[in-house]
């Protein structure tokens, strides 16, 4: 009589190695989920901080004291120059998604704002102007926005409808 030597994994070792990694798998994805919403809302404010930027610029160089009315707008650039005001990534249209947040700005045109170094008609641009930043995802509760003083303000709800073109919204509050 011969006894068979047992070579490889039995079917008990599979199911076992299966099951431990779907244990850790269990106990990483919400953390990683979080570590996801992290980083898109620090991308978000990144992008504020850029609008902002922008914004201050062409009103400096290019608008006369006056700003963008759209992202569109900042991505064109002013005459006789290759750089546009913001990149190419947030000035593609007016409302952007990016890094799991939906970038939106506006500016009530004012009548008396002159024609811009970028072709923008006159009375077009705006005397003041708001940005936000509003998660793509439902289960992410960080709401950004902007606006021509210059800092951007969080909430758990959009910032945008309620957020005037100069001065701070009625919720919401300055992040440090």
């Amino acid at each position: 009589m011969s006894i068979r030597k047992a070579q490889g994994f039995a079917l008990i070792d599979l199911i076992f190695v299966a099951g431990m990694i779907s244990l850790l798998c269990a106990i990483a994805l919400p953390r990683f989920l979080l570590a996801k919403q992290a980083a898109g809302s620090a991308s978000a404010i990144a992008s504020m901080r850029s609008i902002n930027s922008a914004e201050l610029t062409y009103a400096l160089t290019c608008g006369n004291g006056f700003y963008a009315p759209n992202l569109t707008t900042l991505g064109v650039p002013p005459a006789g120059s290759n750089e546009p005001f913001i990149t190419p990534g947030l000035s593609q249209a007016d409302t952007v998604t990016r890094s799991g947040y939906v970038f939106r700005l506006d500016a009530e045109p004012y009548p008396g704002a002159p024609e811009t170094c970028n072709g923008l008609a006159a009375g077009s641009a705006g005397q003041g102007f708001r940005a936000a930043a509003d998660p793509a995802e439902p289960q992410n509760v960080r709401f950004f926005a902007t606006n021509a003083n210059g800092m951007i303000f969080e909430d758990v709800a959009t910032l945008f409808a309620d957020m005037p073109e100069i001065g701070e919204p009625e919720s919401g509050h300055v992040l440090q």
